[in-house]
């Protein structure tokens, strides 16, 4: 069942990478199933065979949800953008209680508001890049090398909640031409994307030893800054408000999309409970 629950999960944050300003960071974060990802990679050769079967796992549905859900998302998020994005917006704001869990607030001081204020500016930055700033069409050395550079750039939008893979993919002008090849279904096609899959792996094992360390050495400041970056991926993603008819079903979705997060967050709250009383109770 733990093995189902991970594969589901992947599935979910797979799926979701490439709508626009949604982030995959954020969605897993929010599923409870980030640090687990962070501590895999970064502790990878602590427990090779653990990790490399929950990263196996994960990567194989999550890049199936990829190749499953680009197409029909895409279709869904071209007719009913707003109902689309109310929904992926309630459920960002059903995982903020667990983000401020995590953060061990303490106390209300200047840090709550001062973090999150950072996280927010961040991704308000990164939004004002235009898109198709790098040109990384062609073939040959050069394009390859452009691939893996890319890769390096999107694996710190991957790791990093709020900030959106896909919008990243925009400003360096390959998401259309992935998304094409995603949906094309061509083994080779897909294949050929070799480079930009090196370089994220490349980057993501670069960053995520560094990440793991601010999660456990300095909880409040990280998550409240990825906090931020939660608030600043739901205002860089806001369709406006509905409008007629879209009013009660944007609700609908929005509420829906809260509901199906915060009781799985809660449910994961409750295994992290019990599995922390677990030895104490044995003894």
């Amino acid at each position: 069942m733990k093995h189902v629950i991970t594969a589901l999960k992947a599935f979910i944050v797979g799926g979701t990478m490439l709508v626009p300003g949604v982030s995959g960071g954020s969605m897993a974060m929010i599923l409870g199933v980030y640090d687990d990802l962070i501590s895999s990679v970064s502790s990878f050769f602590k427990n090779k065979k653990r990790n490399a079967l929950f990263l196996g796992l994960f990567v194989v549905f999550a890049l199936l949800g990829i190749v499953l859900c680009a197409s029909p998302l895409e279709s869904l998020t071209d007719k009913f953008p707003k109902m689309i994005l109310f929904f992926f917006i309630g459920a960002i704001a059903g995982g903020a209680p667990m983000m401020v869990r995590k953060a061990k607030i303490q106390k209300l001081d200047w840090r709550v508001l001062v973090y999150p204020l950072i996280g927010c500016l961040g991704v308000f930055l990164i939004s004002l890049i235009p898109e198709g700033l790098f040109n990384t069409t062609g073939t040959g050395f050069f394009h390859s090398l452009m691939l893996l550079v890319a890769g390096l750039i999107v694996a710190i939008a991957l790791i990093l909640p709020g900030i959106s893979t896909s919008h990243m993919l925009l400003t360096l002008g390959l998401y259309e031409s992935i998304l094409k090849t995603i949906k094309s279904h061509d083994i080779g096609a897909i294949l050929s994307l070799w480079p930009l899959i090196l370089g994220l792996l490349i980057g993501i094992a670069a960053c995520t030893r560094l990440l793991e360390n601010l999660l456990n050495d300095h909880p409040t400041i990280t998550y409240l800054i990825v906090f931020g970056f939660l608030i600043g991926s739901v205002v860089d993603v806001f369709p406006g408000l509905p409008i007629g008819w879209e009013i009660p079903i944007c609700l609908v979705l929005f509420a829906a999309g809260f509901a199906a997060i915060f009781f799985m967050t809660k449910l994961e709250e409750k295994k992290e409970l019990a599995d922390a009383t677990s030895p104490k109770d044995a003894a």
